[in-house]
């Protein structure tokens, strides 16, 4: 009876500690190039979820859920090394590159508000795109809802030679 006990304690400290320990934001690693995905973000197979991801630089229109910051995430490090502001137009991507400016839209809204990807995340399945307290808000999210369908149309793309492709928000941009 003592082991069976003992064995309980242990799987709920076991449990507690995979559920704090969990996956959080802001700068969970240091290779901030090696955390982008391919540019269709959907839910995939363990196996292919731990495969390293490839930056999206192609500049397209992506379609997914937008979330906003945690409180507890505010004056955090991001990846690209500034704190995490949550009046400004800072926004997480696991596979656009840091200092990509884009325009995020609510489909339902269709409020629109222009961020600057400062930031790894979300790690959370199926989201596409984190955004400071102030931009969720300006684009309707509340924190009653904290997600919304969004797309996300770049404007410039940061590319690995030091150029910048303009990206589909922009209108003369090349497809």
């Amino acid at each position: 009876m003592l082991d069976i006990l003992n064995l309980n304690q242990f799987t709920a400290i076991l449990l507690l500690s995979v559920v704090v320990v969990g996956p959080t934001g802001c700068k969970p690693h240091t290779d901030a190039e090696a955390d982008a995905v391919p540019t269709v973000e959907e839910p995939s197979q363990s196996a292919a979820a731990s495969a390293k991801p490839h930056p999206d630089l192609s500049g397209r229109t992506r379609f997914g859920i937008a979330s906003s910051y945690a409180k507890k995430f505010a004056g955090r490090e991001m990846a690209d090394g500034t704190k995490m502001d949550p009046h400004g137009d800072n926004a997480a991507s696991k596979t656009l590159p840091l200092g990509t400016t884009a325009l995020v839209t609510n489909t339902e809204t269709g409020q629109n508000a222009q961020v600057t990807i400062q930031d790894r995340g979300p790690y959370v399945v199926g989201r596409i795109v984190d955004l400071s307290a102030s931009t969720a808000r300006k684009i309707g999210i509340t924190q009653h809802m904290g997600i919304a369908t969004v797309t996300v149309a770049p404007i410039s793309v940061p590319q690995p030679d030091g150029s910048v492709k303009r990206g589909a928000a922009t209108p003369d941009a090349k497809p």
